[in-house]
């Protein structure tokens, strides 16, 4: 079916009343305190909307960021259906209803899909972070990457008292053994001020994390390729300026820079997954430079509330990352190149290049004569060119890739028997190119054993060199138009219901697909596995948010029929396979106040299954799904409990999260998957405890209350023959903090 009809008609319909200057709709009239949800691209209410939307606001944000140390720790905290985290400076395989999420800040992107480094939930301090929108399922809100959902941190906020103010933080970190070497610290300061219609703030954020520990008191093992936040140094460095051009209209200036350093003084020690050893660290010198991460941005933004009794919203950015990888202690064999350096004797390292620029116009208004009915228009642009390259022999690993979307979109919600029914939906048009210029592959080796005397290989055996082709490069050109729509039902105030369809999309990891071509003839403008990934997200949610009570059910199934599925390659490096994917989930939540004046009991329960369709694997694919995804490719079913009590100068809270033992199998016919990456299940509790002494708040915090020794899920559920990949969670941790505001 064409779609492109759908969009003329949603733009057509926006814009053929004129556009005098009416009140808008009920919703859109915000007061000063109330939330918008920008993610969502509308100022409508979240009740208004037929999506999962949570917000976790910046006292939460703070909690969970003085429990763990980040933002995508927070998130994952606080969301069940959102994998635990790694612990690492990578986030590969951390996923949102079993899709990758969107990270952006401000609404400006913070992935590179073109080549994914996973380094997008490390790109600014959370102390900058006022708070977290989050919205689940697969959509084209933001454009590239919502597949799982979009987590868009909302940095600070123009002062709104005239003069000088300002907040502070101090925290300081200790293992469970007050050791040396795992002592930790952060100081942060951001101060504003306000003169007429001209406001200013600058922060920065200095945090310097030593070695962690686990339950038993051992170092955790160092991810010397993929890095590490542990043994590191972290600036961040945050500036808002703005101008209130009238009494509804308004430019902004954001500039951020954020730069994690490792520090290079640790190895890693080999574990043994047969005796439940983990992989472990020692004081030493890594070869070559060690993991790094740069993010640097800036966005200019024009917003106007009431211009022509509408809401208008512009941003242009630009955006720099560099994620520096490490290198091995042994060279890897998918980095060497006979004509450098003899085969086996060759070290090196990559680093991931990306630039975006892009711009961002909506308008959102009441149609005049009809203020039922709220219409939503724009257009977004995105440019993104992003490379790989091996820095110690000046390699290219993966060809410059440009990017280029061009988007119109439209939505419209409609406002039926005083607010009792609503019916939303929406077009986006997406015109996408990607670039690649002719280049020639990356040459690799792969060691073979051969059998010791006097044996006699049958097969070849030592080194052998593959890659290396020429490969011609090309413009392939995608477009598509991706819908949405729901209906939600509000019989009561606080009470509703909803159901909705909605499709999101990204593109492959483009990286790991060219580089690993070693076939010669590949021409890419008929390479069709780099491909845009489109995915679909159907839900329907019951929601009641009435006294006391704040609980919701949501159930979602999810299908892409050529999705991404990362299988384990040689050299423990993951590669690309496009093949039909398909989830489904419930999930479930409970927040209630108690009697007890201040007190709230939470728990949060998230099931999440996934299936793909094995035969692609062997080249005859039938598009039915018929083996369980693995631990690299979604995330454990989890059950969370929390406890909080704020009441006067004091506020804590008590935290219990599990994570549900899984199997993965086939249907009766098919290959089972590795039972060596069965998941065994574990559970964590984290506290925290806050007092306002009125010269600031002191706050201690503990994570891993009860010092357990457990594997993490993605170490379990991946790379079973790896002892260097066998990674101990973090055990107990004391953070002791002081922050103020002024």
């Amino acid at each position: 079916m064409n779609r492109k009809p759908v969009l003329a008609m949603l733009a057509c319909t926006a814009l053929s009343s004129p556009a005098f200057a009416q009140d808008a709709v009920d919703e859109s009239a915000q007061s000063d305190d109330a939330i918008v949800v920008t993610a969502a691209r509308t100022i409508l209410p979240p009740s208004a909307l037929p999506l999962t939307i949570d917000l976790i606001d910046k006292e939460a944000l703070d909690q969970q960021i003085a429990i763990s140390g980040s933002v995508t720790d927070a998130v994952s905290n606080l969301t069940p259906s959102f994998s635990p985290t790694r612990q690492k400076l990578s986030g590969a395989g951390e996923t949102l209803r079993g899709r990758s999420p969107l990270y952006a800040i401000n609404g400006i992107p913070q992935s590179t899909p073109l080549r994914d480094g996973s380094r997008d939930g490390f790109t600014i301090d959370g102390f900058f972070v006022d708070r977290v929108e989050l919205i689940y399922g697969s959509n084209a809100l933001q454009g590239i990457g919502g597949t799982g959902g979009i987590v868009n941190q909302v940095t600070a906020g123009a002062p709104k008292a005239q003069g000088l103010s300002g907040r502070v933080l101090l925290q300081g970190t200790a293992d469970d053994g007050f050791s040396k070497a795992g002592l930790g610290g952060k100081a942060a300061g951001l101060i504003q001020y306000k003169a007429g219609r001209f406001d200013a703030s600058v922060g920065a954020a200095y945090e310097d994390r030593g070695i962690f520990f686990d339950g038993e008191g051992r170092p955790i093992g160092i991810n010397l390729t993929q890095g590490e936040t542990m043994d590191s140094k972290a600036v961040s460095l945050f500036g808002r300026f703005g101008y209130d051009l009238s009494s509804t209209a308004r430019v902004d200036l954001i500039l951020s820079r954020f730069d994690l350093d490792s520090n290079g003084d640790y190895v890693p020690v080999i574990g043994n997954r047969l005796t439940g050893l983990p992989t472990s660290a020692e004081r030493g010198d890594p070869p070559l430079s060690p993991a790094a991460n740069l993010a640097e941005s800036a966005a200019l933004s024009l917003t106007d509330t009431n211009l022509w009794g509408g809401n208008f919203v512009s941003q242009l950015f630009v955006s720099r990352t560099r994620d520096t990888f490490g290198a091995d202690l042994i060279p890897q064999p998918s980095q060497q190149d006979p004509d450098i350096a003899p085969l086996g004797s060759l070290f090196d390292q990559t680093e991931n290049r990306s630039r975006k620029i892009g711009a961002k116009l909506s308008y959102e208004r009441a149609i005049p004569g009809f203020e039922a009915l709220t219409a939503t228009i724009g257009f977004d642009a995105l440019i993104d060119r992003t490379e790989q390259r091996l820095i110690a022999t000046d390699r290219t690993y993966v060809p410059p890739t440009d990017f280029r979307s061009l988007a119109p979109f439209g939505q419209l919600n409609l406002k039926l028997a005083g607010g009792l029914i609503r019916l939303a939906g929406g077009a986006r048009w997406e015109n996408i190119q990607i670039k690649i210029g002719d280049y020639h592959s990356i040459a690799s080796t792969t060691f073979v054993a051969c059998p010791a005397p006097p044996a006699v290989p049958t097969t070849p055996c030592g080194p052998s060199t593959y890659g290396g082709v020429d490969v011609s490069g090309g413009k392939p050109k995608f477009d598509d138009v991706l819908i949405n729509g729901g209906v939600i039902v509000e019989p009561w105030d606080g009470i509703r219901a909803y159901a909705s369809y909605a499709e999101g999309f990204t593109v492959p990891d483009v990286g790991r697909i060219t580089r690993a071509i070693g076939i010669p003839g590949v021409d890419l403008d008929n390479f069709l596995d780099i491909a845009p990934i489109v995915s679909n997200n159907r839900e329907v949610g019951v929601e009641v948010k009435r006294g006391p009570l704040d609980a919701s059910a949501t159930y979602f199934w999810s299908s892409s029929d050529k999705g991404q599925l990362l299988v384990q390659g040689t050299d423990r490096v993951f590669d690309v396979q496009r093949l039909r994917i398909e989830l489904q989930g419930l999930e479930l939540n409970l927040r209630v106040a108690m009697p007890i004046d201040g007190l709230k009991l939470g728990v949060g329960y998230a099931r999440i299954q996934g299936k793909f369709d094995s035969d692609a694997n062997r080249g005859a694919p039938d598009d039915i799904v018929d083996t369980d995804l693995d631990g690299v490719n979604i995330s454990p079913d989890r059950v969370n409990l929390s406890a909080t009590y704020a009441k006067g100068r004091v506020s804590a809270l008590v935290q219990t999260q599990f994570f549900l033992s899984r199997s993965f199998h086939a249907d009766p016919g098919k290959p089972e998957p590795d039972q060596r990456n069965n998941f065994g299940g574990y559970n964590i509790t984290d506290a925290t405890v806050r007092y306002d002494t009125g010269f600031g708040g002191v706050s201690l915090s503990v994570q891993n209350l009860f010092d357990k020794f457990y594997i993490d899920y993605s170490s379990d559920t991946r790379l079973p023959a790896d002892n260097y990949a066998f990674f101990a969670g973090r055990g107990r941790t004391f953070t002791l903090g002081w922050d103020y505001r002024f």
